[in-house]
């Protein structure tokens, strides 16, 4: 799928919230993805972060391989396409994680989507440019 007709990208944690009937951010997780009838693209990395947090939930940790070979979640190889920008950022971003970083690359690489996350980092966080991420987030995080 080209850059150009990706409209969204997810982050970890709306995968979490999404996934785990406990999470926080179960309800607005729901809620927002339910609703896109198209894929999302994230990072492997990204990925990585969600399976580690759902370990202990197979019943939910068994989806995300499904939504991939859906294709309902694209996985885009960013830390191994992209590792010096990568590594930019995280310069940059004494605070930002890999997962991040990986997702700020992509949003670079995909500049009309918008990005769908729960992490109050991403208001701070820029692309090249100093452009600004556009997001879909709680009013609250």
């Amino acid at each position: 799928m080209k850059a150009s007709a990706i409209n969204y990208l997810v982050d970890a944690g709306p995968l979490i919230g999404f996934l785990d009937g406990d999470d926080q951010w179960h309800e607005w997780s729901t809620r927002t993805l339910e609703v896109l009838d198209e894929p999302l693209a994230t990072t492997e990395t990204a990925v990585a972060e969600a399976c580690h947090h759902l370990r202990k939930l197979r019943s939910a940790l068994v989806v995300i391989p499904r939504l991939i070979a859906e294709g309902r979640l694209l996985l885009v190889p960013v830390l191994t396409e992209q590792p010096r920008r990568v590594e930019e950022l995280l310069l940059k971003y004494p605070l930002m994680d890999a997962g991040d970083a990986t997702l700020v690359v992509l949003s670079e690489l995909c500049p009309r989507a918008k990005l769908i996350t729960v992490d109050d980092d991403f208001r701070h966080y820029r692309r090249l440019r100093n452009q600004a991420i556009p997001l879909v987030i709680p009013d609250r995080a």
